[in-house]
Parts: structure tokens; C-alpha cells; sequence
């Protein structure tokens, strides 16, 4: 008898423990349970969505000389918000934890100029193309890139780790030379550390008008963009509504010329 209260104490010990674990787990408990991303019913009981967005890519998402956010990802994320009645919480992120972000719950959406291709999307679900962008090719104008056709084998393009323009440059043979952030790219280019950098159209044409650069006349891709989430999260419908609704009446667009941006429609 003492034995059998001994073992029914020792059992509810580690029930205890374990109600105490869950307990200070608080709301990543839910989390664990749903793979890791939060429910549309959850995000608005918390009053707080998480988005990710770059802080350092022009103009889709960058932070100013006064520590704000801003570029055009940025105010899409907070008219988002807005519309789904919840305070907007920032995460900045890079190009290569923009899943991992998603899958480990650490932000509910990922607004960081993604493009949506077939194997990311066996990884996240993708809300509406919200903008149709390419690849373009910039370099110093002490050395401009006036052609690919010239290009040598033993030439380096700068591309941002885990990223389409990474993807696109190693299957077409050249060589690469990775970095994790747009600012150390940057520096690396201006300081001939390789010859050109692959990136983003946009981001090209707003670094040219600012620094000594120059944008290839020649566009490498021509790639949709959309907002990401986990896979099964029931978010993408409530955001898929109000995003066909912005595009229909031309708000998106306006957005985007709020930064000067050229911008091209998915719905062309």
C-alpha cells in the first residue's frame, strides 16, 4: 500500500511538472501543437500579428536614419494590421530565414519581396502575387556590365544567400560570391570585391540613383511576389480578401508609388 502511494505520488509530480511547463510556455504552447504558426482566431485574441520584413533592402523594407521602418513591404504590413483590427509587431529577417521564421513560429506572415516558386511552396503557402518584378545586374560605374553575352567564367556575381537571384546564377554556370545581408553585398561591391551584383530590379535602380552604380538594360527573370505563411495556416484566406480587394482598387499601387517604384501589376 505505501509503495502503491508512493508511486501515485511520484506520477502526480511529474504531472505537475509537466502542467508547469506548459503553463510557462504560454502562448508558444499552442504553437507546438499547430506546427508552429498561430491561427487567425489566436493572432487576434493576442491582439498582435508578427510580420517579417527586411530592414536593410530598399525600398521594399528598410530602417531609416531615425530607427523607423519603412519602404513599401513595411506599409503594406501596417495597412494589413490595420484591417485585421491587431497591433503590428516588425520582425526584421534576412533572405535565408524567411521559412525558417515561418515554420518556428517566430512571425505569422513573411512580407519580404518573397517570390513564389514550386519548391517553396512545398515548404509555406503563399497568399495572392501582390507584384511582378525581374532580376536585374548592377555594377560600379568604373567597371559597367554592359552586356552578359561578355561575361568571363572566372567573373564573380554578388548574390544574397537563399534568395532567386542565388538559385538563377548557379544554374546558369556563374560564379557567385554569397552574402547574408544587402549591406554587405553593397560593400562589397562598391569595394570590387566582385564584379556585379544580382538583385532585385527595384533595389538596383533605387541603389544607381544614389551611388556611383550603374543597371544592366537587361532584365534576367521575371518573377511574382507574395506574401507567406505556414503551411495549413488559415490565415491565407483572410489575407488573399482584403489583398484582391487593395489590388482591385488600386491601393497597392499606390503604395508603391508612395516610394517611387515602378510598379507592375500581377493582375496585368
Amino acid at each position: 500500500m505505501k509503495n502503491t502511494r508512493k508511486w501515485i505520488a511520484a506520477i502526480m509530480a511529474v504531472l505537475m511538472l509537466v502542467l508547469m511547463a506548459a503553463c510557462g510556455n504560454g502562448g508558444n504552447a499552442a504553437n507546438e501543437n499547430k506546427a508552429g504558426y498561430r491561427t487567425l482566431e489566436e493572432i487576434k485574441a493576442a491582439g498582435t500579428i508578427n510580420i517579417g520584413v527586411f530592414s536593410d533592402k530598399n525600398p521594399f523594407g528598410y530602417v531609416d536614419e531615425n530607427g523607423e521602418y519603412q519602404g513599401y513591404d513595411v506599409y503594406f504590413a501596417r495597412r494589413l494590421a490595420e484591417d485585421m483590427g491587431v497591433e503590428l509587431n516588425l520582425v526584421s529577417t534576412e533572405a535565408a530565414n524567411r521559412i525558417e521564421y515561418l515554420q518556428t513560429g517566430k512571425v505569422d506572415i513573411i512580407l519580404a519581396n518573397f517570390t513564389v516558386t514550386p519548391e517553396r511552396a512545398e515548404e509555406v503557402d503563399f497568399a495572392l502575387p501582390y507584384m511582378n518584378v525581374a532580376l536585374g545586374v548592377i555594377s560600379p560605374d568604373s567597371n559597367v556590365i554592359t552586356s552578359l553575352d561578355n561575361w568571363n567564367a572566372d567573373d564573380q556575381m554578388i548574390v544574397i544567400s537563399g534568395t532567386t537571384a542565388e538559385t538563377y546564377c548557379l544554374d546558369n554556370g556563374y560564379e557567385i560570391l554569397s552574402f547574408a545581408s544587402n549591406i554587405d553585398a553593397q560593400a562589397a561591391l562598391t569595394s570590387g570585391k566582385a564584379d556585379a551584383w544580382v538583385v532585385d530590379n527595384e533595389v538596383a535602380v533605387k541603389m544607381a540613383g544614389e551611388q556611383n552604380l550603374t543597371v544592366l538594360d537587361e532584365a534576367m527573370t521575371s518573377e511574382p511576389y507574395a506574401l507567406a505563411f505556414a503551411k495549413g495556416s488559415d490565415l491565407v484566406d483572410q489575407v488573399n480578401q482584403a489583398l484582391s480587394q487593395l489590388l482591385q482598387d488600386g491601393t497597392v499601387e499606390q503604395i508603391f508609388q508612395e516610394y517611387d517604384t515602378v510598379y507592375v501589376s500581377p493582375l496585368s
